[in-house]
């Protein structure tokens, strides 16, 4: 029995139960090593002129579920007794990367195994682990075998050819942990696809099946069949010209278990940066169910040479990108799990790259297939908008442009530019409405001025889209304004004039409704109806219901502003019964500030009240 060169029990136990995340990490490991044996020697037979084609090559998996073994077997470049000494017989020591670095332009092959910690992985689910193995051009074969961190042994071994065979014994179930899960098909069949599926050597795996006897119908004969489990060639690495929308739906569907088509697919390779990759992106037809719960996680499949290193990499979207689905597959400076990036910086250019182009084809989609994009922006448009709020606005100039909001005039959804491109030049300011719908807000009392002035109003109608207009501001120097704002900027604004019984009739109002406002003044923004809130300061009535419907609200409250139609026949009413009879004006004043709070959807403290001065006004 052979020690380790290195200080044994420690250095194993830290493989095995420190570095990997998941147990089955240990057969993406193990294929990825087969592989790299292949590639050596195919890499071995192109520089020689050996007589070799990918063609030849080709990794098999056994199982015995009886003899709990779990077999993978190479037809690769193979190690003599010395290799597997070293390579081995010392943890961290690989010989994928000394193959790779004493070969000049071995970038023909990509070896991936380069930190030689991967082959333990195997003791994560396995007893004892033993490696014959036959080197190219060699007569002889070795076999490696050791239980773990006490040693290994080095013997003598038939093999009929070049290449490797690792043999494990699985360990037998514990309350805690389940091995007998890698002894069946089904989930070795799982993992190679999960992890492994884009081997570009066939993963072979013998397979029991049954077919009806020829001899006797009402039997069924067993025979085996050998089946190859993975895929070979990704899809992104395929000509996109060889590829039809059906071979990409499939793919979404298959890797996403997305039961629709996508909207939207973007396949592209981006080369003489410092990171190349290749990359297929998918932009849902729908919002998954959690898409807007602290369930859902964002993030692409993330691949190297083929091999998946991460499931869902978060680091290559921004939040408000989160939507997108989609692999990237980079030669990557790993860990040495190979679970995680080494180097923050590779992920950060694929990622900034990626974002210009999933923003340059949102913007695309936008302007030549406007059917399809309102549909992307019904599903996933709040996202844009968490996006503009977020982070102070640091990314509303990127996203501006994506959103759309729906036009009063135009009766349909509009971008900001398309509404600042057909603004007056008399026009002040970029208008809006906030509202629970869009028929809500055709009828608020505050849009009638504006729209006399045939100048346009965005609806707002999702909790969010004010903060995000606050946090724009303005639109090529055009400030947005709500309509219940003070100021609107119309040439008539400022024609009311108060005489001094309306001052006196203002102030009653305001004494008698308190501090449920701020302040009573006549309107200039009614047309036709006779009262509505407007507010002063940065909150304005739609954000106080946004920030009182969540948990453990404050009871923040804007400053309200009581407007009245001095040209309303109710006002004229309130004239004359400021010389008759000022009680009933206090009356009054309470129905007309229920009637806005109805009208902005605010909650009314006491309906009852409310209910009892109308009964008695009616009779």
């Amino acid at each position: 029995m052979k020690k380790f060169k290195t200080e044994s029990q420690k250095i194993l136990d830290l493989m095995i139960n420190s570095i990997y995340t998941h147990k089955e990490i240990f057969i993406r490991e193990l294929l990825s090593n087969a592989s790299d044996a292949i590639d050596k020697l195919y890499y071995k037979s192109l520089k020689e002129n050996l007589s070799y084609s990918k063609e030849d090559f080709s990794i098999k998996l056994e199982i015995d579920k009886d003899k709990r073994i779990l077999r993978i077997t190479d037809n690769g470049i193979g190690m003599s007794a010395e290799e597997l000494e070293s390579n081995l017989g010392v943890i961290a020591r690989s010989g994928s990367l000394d193959f790779k670095q004493n070969m000049e332009g071995s970038e023909d092959v990509n070896i991936i195994g380069q930190f030689g910690v991967g082959f333990y992985s195997a003791f994560m689910v396995s007893d004892k682990v033993e490696v014959v193995s036959r080197a190219y051009g060699s007569a002889e074969a070795n076999m490696w075998s050791s239980k773990g961190a006490e040693g290994y042994e080095i013997t003598k071994a038939d093999k009929a050819e070049s290449g490797t065979a690792i043999t494990m014994y699985i360990k037998n179930d514990t309350e805690e942990e389940h091995y007998d899960e890698f002894l069946e098909e089904y989930k070795i069949r799982e993992l190679v696809k999960k992890y492994s599926d884009y081997i570009r050597y066939p993963i072979m795996l013998d397979v029991e099946r049954a077919r009806t006897d020829e001899k006797d119908s009402s039997k069924n004969e067993k025979y085996v069949e050998t089946e190859t489990l993975n895929s070979m060639v990704p899809l992104w690495k395929k000509n996109k010209s060889a590829l039809t929308e059906d071979d990409y739906n499939a793919f979404y569907k298959d890797t996403f278990y997305d039961y629709e088509k996508p909207l939207k697919v973007i396949h592209f390779s981006a080369e003489g940066m410092s990171v190349n990759f290749n990359a297929v992106l998918f932009i849902p037809a729908k919002a998954p169910y959690n898409y807007y719960s602290k369930t859902y996680e964002k993030g692409l499949k993330l691949y190297t040479n083929g091999i998946l290193i991460m499931d869902k990499c978060a680091d290559l979207l921004p939040d408000y990108f989160s939507f997108v689905k989609g692999v990237v597959d980079s030669e990557l400076t790993l860990n040495i799990s190979r679970e995680t990036i080494q180097h923050n910086h590779q992920l950060k250019k694929i990622a900034a790259n990626l974002e210009k182009k999933i923003k340059s084809e949102l913007a695309a989609m936008l302007e030549n297939d406007r059917e399809a994009y309102q549909n992307f922006f019904k599903e996933f448009g709040l996202q844009i908008k968490y996006g503009i709020y977020d982070n102070w606005g640091m990314n509303k100039d990127t996203l501006k442009d994506l959103l759309l909001f729906h036009s009063v005039r135009k009766d349909k959804p509009v971008t900001i530019k398309e509404y600042f491109d057909e603004m007056k030049d008399s026009q002040k300011y970029i208008y809006y409405a906030s509202g629970k719908s869009v028929d809500a807000i055709k009828v608020l009392p505050q849009v009638e001025r504006v729209l006399e002035y045939d100048y346009d109003i965005l609806c707002l109608t999702q909790d969010i889209d004010e903060f995000a207009i606050k946090i724009l501001a303005e639109y090529e120097k055009k400030e947005f304004r709500s309509v219940s704002a003070g100021e609107l900027g119309l040439a008539d604004e400022n024609i009311t004039i108060e005489t001094e019984d309306d001052k006196q009739i203002l102030a009653l109002i305001k004494d008698t409704l308190g501090d449920k406002v701020a302040k009573v003044k006549l309107s200039s923004r009614l047309k036709t109806h006779p009262v509505c809130l407007s507010s002063e300061g940065d909150l304005s009535i739609e954000m106080e219901k946004v920030f009182n419907a969540m948990p453990n609200a404050q009871g923040i409250s804007a400053q309200k502003v009581l407007e009245l139609n001095s040209n309303h026949p109710l006002y004229e009413k309130i004239r004359k019964l400021f010389v008759e009879n000022k009680d009933e004006i206090k009356d009054l004043a309470k129905i007309l500030f229920v009637q806005a709070q109805l009208i902005e959807g605010l909650p009314v403290d006491n309906l009852t009240e409310y209910s009892d001065l109308v009964c008695r006004k009616l009779s």
